[in-house]
C-alpha cells in the first residue's frame, strides 16, 4: 500500500470506530508499518485539516472528530464517474490539485464494492485530446482566495515589461484558453485582472486585507460575457 492509499485508509479505520481512539502500536500493526511511520502519518493528515488528535493516557490514541467526517457515501458506479470526468475539466484551473484530492477522498468514502465497480466502469472511458489544456495555476495564486492573504506578484503584460504589485485577491475569472486572478491591485489602486500564466513570481504575504465588495460591473475582461458559478 502506497503512503496516499495509506492515509485514506487511516482516516477511514479512524471513522469507523470513532469517537473510540485507536492506538499508534495498533494502527502500526494493522498497515504493516513502524510506529514512527504512523506519527508521521497523523502529522501529515493533521496538517491538511483533517480532525483527527492524540488522546492521552493507558487506553488512549488517536481519534477522529465524528461530527466533521462523511460516513460512508452512496454514490452509484455511474455517478462516481460523472463527477471524474467533470472534475478531468479542472485540468490547469486554480482547482486543479483540489479536484484531484477531491476525486481520492471520493472514491476513499464510498463502499468498497461501490468504488470497485466505479473504477472498473472508469477503466472503459477515454477522452481525446490532451490532458491539460490550460497552462498550470501556480500553486500560491491557486490558494490565493482562500488565504485570504496580500500577494506580492511580478506580473509580465501582453509587450513583455513585468511590474511588481502588491494585490488583495478577490475572484478567479476562467475563460477557454486562461484563468484571471481579479483583485485590488495597490500599484493602479483599482480592480485589475492579472492572467495567471502571466505571473512570473508570487510571495504570500502575512497581511490580511479587509474585505472588499466585488460588484459584477467589476469584471470588466473583455472576453464574452461572464457567469457565475452556480451554487451547490
Amino acid at each position: 500500500m502506497n503512503r496516499t492509499d495509506r492515509l485514506y485508509a487511516l482516516v477511514e479505520e479512524l471513522r469507523v470506530i470513532a469517537p473510540r481512539p485507536r492506538s499508534g502500536r495498533w494502527l502500526a500493526d494493522r498497515f504493516e508499518v513502524s510506529l514512527r511511520t504512523i506519527e508521521r502519518d497523523i502529522n501529515a493528515l493533521q496538517q491538511a485539516g483533517t480532525p483527527v488528535w492524540a488522546e492521552a493516557g493507558r487506553t488512549g490514541g488517536y481519534c477522529l472528530d465524528p461530527s466533521r467526517t462523511l460516513p460512508p457515501i452512496n454514490f452509484t458506479a455511474p455517478e462516481a464517474v460523472a463527477m471524474a470526468i467533470a472534475l478531468e475539466n479542472m485540468a490547469g484551473s486554480p482547482f486543479e490539485q483540489a479536484a484531484q484530492t477531491a476525486l481520492r477522498k471520493l472514491l476513499a468514502a464510498m463502499q468498497g464494492s461501490d468504488a470497485a465497480a466505479a473504477r472498473e466502469l472508469a477503466s472503459r472511458v477515454h477522452l481525446l485530446g490532451p490532458a491539460t489544456a490550460l497552462p498550470p495555476v501556480p500553486a500560491l495564486i491557486a490558494d490565493a482566495l482562500s488565504a485570504r492573504r496580500v500577494l506580492r506578484i511580478d506580473y509580465q503584460d501582453r509587450v513583455g515589461a513585468t511590474t511588481t504589485r502588491e494585490i488583495e485577491p478577490l475572484a478567479y475569472v476562467g475563460t477557454p484558453t486562461n484563468w484571471f486572478l481579479v483583485g485590488w491591485c495597490r500599484l493602479r489602486e483599482d480592480i485589475r485582472a492579472f492572467r495567471t500564466d502571466r505571473i512570473t513570481s508570487s510571495v504570500m504575504t502575512a497581511e490580511t486585507p479587509e474585505p472588499r465588495t466585488l460588484r459584477a460591473e467589476d469584471l470588466t475582461i473583455p472576453y464574452g460575457d461572464i457567469r457565475a458559478l452556480k451554487t451547490f
